[in-house]
């Protein structure tokens, strides 16, 4: 399989250069049918008995700005993730230099390069009691680099269900649902339920191979609760489907899915590359914005509905869906296995 199988002409006018408002304004392509609506009717077109599966997880305001020590050349780190050591792994801008050893100065601290891992990947160290306080209050929101927009809120990039810090990008189909979105869902007798997995460098990296099964995928923290592991279970007991809010959400379940279509609660590293071919057997319908052409986000998209994304992303264009992560969504079924 190559990656330019994964490629499609996106016009630059279809990318969203602005957030939407109400979010709920967002248009929703049912690909079942092809049929158009506006995500405030996104419960309409579920059953009572559903669950719907969001990611809780909150982005940080992960993008430091600082100059090298001895040099003064600028330098940007994009905070990846924490390593539980006291070190942690970034992207580094540029990072052609930064060998182990170098120093950046930050706001009120400094980062110590542990080791350069190639690709503009390094660990370091940050300088300061409270690591996460530091990059809270001397950092800005990772904004993808596609969007040349601005917000006037930086919340705007954060779901309604943003609580757990961690994620170095917005899981982005949970920006369109909306107090109102969530009072339909329960009258129309649709469950939610929580999962936790913090979005890192694959949500925006390209694919650099030629062959898909070559790319390898950044590990990423997940978790399911006890509560949503038995709201699945109940769920299926009572044959309703799960909805799986985001690509995220995917990955989470299925790295920790009993293989039965339900999922054990706990926590894990997972670098879970769904592609054509893999078995997904938790979530039956999927809620995701339009993605980037040659991502690993669209090849999860074929694992789940298969090649039919085509065709719905032609659609969508003629249409004037709007694409990317200010952009509209699609609701997706499972293909059969």
């Amino acid at each position: 399989m190559r990656v330019s199988d994964f490629l499609y002409d996106l016009p630059e006018s279809s990318i969203a250069q602005r957030a939407i408002e109400p979010r709920h304004a967002a248009r929703l392509l049912d690909t079942r049918d092809l049929s158009d609506h506006g995500f405030l009717d996104f419960p309409e077109l579920l059953a009572p008995g559903d669950l719907v599966v969001v990611n809780e997880s909150r982005v940080r305001a992960a993008r430091l700005e600082g100059r090298r020590q001895g040099t003064g050349g600028r330098v940007e780190l994009l905070i990846l993730e924490h390593l539980g050591d006291g070190s942690w792994q970034a992207l580094a801008r540029p990072a052609r230099r930064l060998r182990s050893g170098a120093v950046v100065e930050l706001k009120l601290a400094t980062a110590t390069v542990i080791e350069a891992l190639g690709k503009g990947l390094v660990t370091l160290t940050l300088d300061s009691d409270d690591p996460e306080a530091l990059i809270a209050s001397t950092g800005t929101m990772p904004l993808p680099p596609y969007f040349t927009g601005s917000l006037n809120d930086p919340g705007r990039y954060q779901t309604m269900f943003a609580n757990l810090p961690g994620s170095a990008a917005a899981p982005t189909a949970g920006l369109h649902f909306t107090p109102e979105v969530m009072d339909r869902l329960r009258e129309r007798g649709v469950g939610t339920a929580r999962v936790d997995l913090h979005v890192s460098l694959d949500t925006f990296r390209p694919m650099t191979v030629e062959h898909v099964e070559d790319h390898v995928m950044h590990t990423e923290l997940c978790s399911v609760p006890e509560e949503t592991a038995k709201a699945i279970y109940d769920t299926r007991s009572g044959g309703g489907r799960v909805v799986a809010v985001g690509t995220t959400v995917v990955r989470a379940l299925e790295s920790l899915s009993d293989g039965r279509g339900g999922v054990r609660a706990g926590s894990r590293a997972t670098a879970l590359f769904l592609r054509p071919g893999s078995r997904i057997t938790v979530p039956d319908l999927l809620v995701t914005n339009f993605h980037l052409p040659g991502s690993t986000l669209l090849v999860l998209l074929e694992a789940f509905m298969g090649p039919g994304w085509r065709k719905a992303y032609g659609v969508a264009v003629e249409r004037r869906y709007r694409f990317l992560s200010f952009g509209d969504a699609m609701l997706a079924e499972r293909a059969p296995s």
